[in-house]
């Protein structure tokens, strides 16, 4: 949606000036750009000049299993990363919040009990129907935010600084900091490169999973495409203290998460169900359409399938509620140690490079 909250915080990208008219039809006092809408419920306010470094994200290749397009409960690895973002945050009603990269904008609807002014801002498309009808959401660049300085008391980003080189990635938490208001905080959840020796399970685990994907008890095409543009711009731990710093940040709460427990659940078990979901689907569709075709359908068709599932089958939901339990032990065995994935609370200090 496009709402007056929305379109009173909003600013030129360019400028910063102030955007006046409707949100069709936008224009800066300061600079005269005009911008617009991406149809009647989202606020287009991407840069005039795109950026060289653009994210994979953009390809409709990657959403052809249409998991946008409706937002499910949060449950197993989702579910985890809310809770850990509704306890390291905990926005109040009196807060204003950014989702940095919101994705389809789930987390937005998710959390609607926080009360709080909450914009979700992302530079593709993808937006979940939900969303649409109950977020205020925003198509731009996060290295190019479309908004005052110190407009938000609190941020977020979700599996997104993965996916940014080291220059693109100090750009936006540069950003993210001009935009927070003093001691503002942005929560963030990513990995470094460098992992602890329990990341073994992990990729035992991993390769468990491409010889299941040899002989066709899972598919896995689709997470790799979704990966395929991971950078992992951050060394270890120490690099993210020094990133921190050098963007305006300091560390001021983290957790480490090793899913040991979670990478079987959702790279073997998960990727098994769905696997013979969409096997089912394709025996449907074989004879209706080219072979290619039928496969893609099929894997959509499995996803919206299992969605559909969760939303009126109880004990699915309560499968489902079990293995994300049973995936919380990560946190409560490995919490402690210094891994590659991490949850982390950065507290904006003031000027960049400045600490206290």
């Amino acid at each position: 949606m496009i709402s007056k909250a929305l379109l009173s915080l909003v600013r030129c990208p360019e400028c910063h000036g102030r955007l006046t008219g409707e949100a069709l039809r936008l224009v800066c006092e300061g600079c005269g750009r005009r911008y617009g809408a991406a149809g009647a419920d989202v606020l287009d306010l991407r840069p005039t000049v795109e950026f060289e470094e653009r994210t994979r994200y953009l390809d409709e290749a990657l959403h052809v299993d249409a998991r946008h397009e409706h937002v499910s409960p949060p449950l197993l690895g989702s579910k985890i990363r809310n809770d850990m973002l509704r306890a390291f945050l905990a926005p109040a009603p009196s807060d204003i919040v950014a989702d940095l990269g919101c994705g389809s904008g789930r987390t937005l609807v998710w959390n609607r009990d926080w009360g709080a002014t909450a914009v979700g801002i992302d530079i593709t498309p993808f937006f979940a129907e939900e969303s649409r009808r109950s977020a205020d959401l925003l198509l731009a660049d996060l290295r190019k935010l479309p908004f005052a300085d110190g407009t938000f008391t609190k941020a977020y980003s979700l599996d997104v600084l993965e996916h940014l080189s080291p220059e693109a990635l100090r750009g936006m938490l540069k950003e993210a900091a001009r935009v927070l208001a003093p001691g503002g905080q942005l929560f963030v959840y990513t990995h470094a490169r460098k992992n602890a020796p329990i990341a073994a399970g992990l990729r035992w685990i991993n390769a468990l999973a491409r010889q299941l994907e040899k002989i066709g008890l899972i598919d896995m095409r689709q997470e790799r495409l979704r990966k395929s543009d991971h950078l992992n711009p951050l060394a270890d731990i120490p690099d993210l203290h020094r990133v921190a710093a050098d963007t305006g940040f300091r560390v001021s709460r983290i957790s480490y998460y090793t899913p040991i427990v979670g990478g079987f659940v959702e790279n073997i078990l998960m990727r098994m169900a769905e696997r013979q979901m969409a096997k089912r689907a394709a025996d449907r569709l074989t004879g209706t359409m080219a072979a290619d075709a039928a496969d893609k359908e099929a894997v959509k068709a499995a996803r919206t399938s299992a969605k559909a599932r969760i939303a009126r089958s109880r004990p699915t939901r309560m499968v489902l509620e079990s293995l994300t339990a049973a995936m919380k032990l990560d946190l409560l065995l490995f919490g402690r140690i210094e891994s590659g994935p991490f949850f982390a609370l950065l507290e904006k200090t003031g000027a960049p490079g400045s600490s206290r």
